[in-house]
């Protein structure tokens, strides 16, 4: 006789294999579900090496499985073990299953990567789908080109993985934005289970005051931000080569360069910070969200994480999207400075530190996200509390009744 718990559980499965963009989600997304409901404990899977560095809401908790690393040649190789690649992805594989096993949620939220990294998660997924726990796909609002998504998917089975595994697809956007799956051959039963919930709310904590920003905070200052700063060595190098070439820029900046930027291009760029007047640098702030609260304006690259926090903190942003090696920041920038809800530069327009320069003394004078009035646009943290509860409320027996019943729709 199976026992029925009092207490829900939702295990979120994050791939990490570069970034912070995927726990940040994740970590958000955990807060806001054990804010809305006493009843929910929460366990995070991730692959981050500093998941440590965050903390944590009571009821939430992660188990960190190795890392890997992804190579510019697409290739995956083992963080910091010296084993390799498939050696490395057995062990992750087995620890995410092994942990779904014991910790029995009645809820898998699983981040981005339908069948997990290199197919780890699948295993997890025939066995949770047996017990009856709802199965979740969470898709940002832009995956990346379409036809660069689609050869993408196909390589790794994705589509048919919708079909076979998950009860719904939760599309942290709105559809007048993106559409993540645009161009992609999916069936209508997989189109029927995709909702829109909206973006995803941030909140800024109690911010730590350290020595290097204590004296900046006062200040009407730009938040400059690459995210988690691997792939951010251009958007700092342009920031800091317009204020050399106007140092009359009304606005202070404080630039936090991300853990994830190499050491010596991070030396580089503290020494060249160091010698202007108005430009601070940190390493990194486990505390963005309240950061940017601070800020007179943001200057990025249009990560989606970054672009939830523009918004929820309607900041005056001058966004730089990457365009290598996915189109996914371009594509949503794009959209969004269309919508009025920021600007756009390109690297190549940027890279004139005049342009730059221009920009950044224009910003002040931007209107801020919210004078742009588009229904739903931060509704995303609600809608996913809705859609989790309904769920669970379920308990298994109503949860296999309601995969029966969309299984003979589709």
């Amino acid at each position: 006789m199976t026992v029925r718990r009092h207490h829900r559980r939702v295990l979120i499965y994050s791939h990490d294999s570069f970034g912070l963009g995927h726990l940040r989600r994740c970590r958000a997304i955990a807060h806001s579900l054990v804010d809305a409901d006493p009843a929910v404990s929460i366990l995070i899977l991730s692959g981050s090496p500093i998941i440590g560095s965050f903390d944590f809401r009571s009821r939430v908790d992660f188990v960190r499985v190795p890392g890997v690393i992804k190579l510019r040649n697409g290739e995956y190789v083992s963080l910091n073990l010296h084993i390799n690649i498939d050696e490395t992805l057995a062990m992750r594989s087995s620890i995410i299953r092994h942990t779904a096993d014991i910790f029995d949620p009645d809820l898998l939220i699983v981040d981005k990567e339908p069948v997990g990294l290199r197919g780890e998660v699948r295993d997890t997924l025939d066995l949770l789908q047996r017990r009856g726990t709802a199965l979740v796909l969470g898709l940002r609002d832009v995956m990346d080109d379409p036809e660069a998504l689609e050869s993408e998917w196909e390589r790794k089975q994705a589509v048919p993985a919708l079909e076979e595994y998950y009860d719904e697809i939760w599309v942290y956007g709105l559809p007048q934005i993106c559409d993540p799956l645009a161009g992609l051959s999916v069936p209508q039963s997989v189109r029927e289970r995709m909702i829109y919930t909206g973006y995803l709310r941030r909140v800024a904590g109690e911010l730590q005051l350290t020595p290097e920003i204590a004296g900046i905070l006062g200040s009407d200052f730009l938040l400059v931000t690459p995210g988690g700063g691997g792939d951010g060595e251009a958007l700092i190098d342009l920031l800091l080569s317009a204020y050399e070439y106007d140092r009359a820029i009304p606005h202070s900046a404080l630039l936090v360069f991300g853990p994830f930027m190499l050491p010596e291009q991070r030396a580089a760029f503290a020494s060249r910070a160091a010698r202007l007047d108005k430009v601070r640098a940190i390493t990194f702030s486990a505390r963005l969200e309240s950061l940017m609260a601070q800020a007179a304006g943001v200057v990025a690259m249009g990560g989606y994480n970054t672009f939830c926090e523009i918004l929820s903190f309607d900041k005056r942003a001058l966004v730089i999207p990457r365009t290598a090696p996915r189109l996914e920041q371009f594509i949503r920038t794009k959209r969004a400075a269309a919508l009025g809800l920021m600007t756009m530069l390109s690297e190549d327009e940027a890279r004139d530190p005049s342009v730059m320069a221009t920009a950044l003394r224009r910003l002040a004078q931007q209107p801020p996200p919210s004078t742009r009035r588009i229904p739903g646009l931060l509704d995303g943290m609600p809608e996913v509390n809705r859609l989790s509860r309904k769920w669970l409320d379920r308990g298994r027996a109503g949860r296999f009744a309601a995969r029966r019943r969309y299984r003979s729709w589709g």
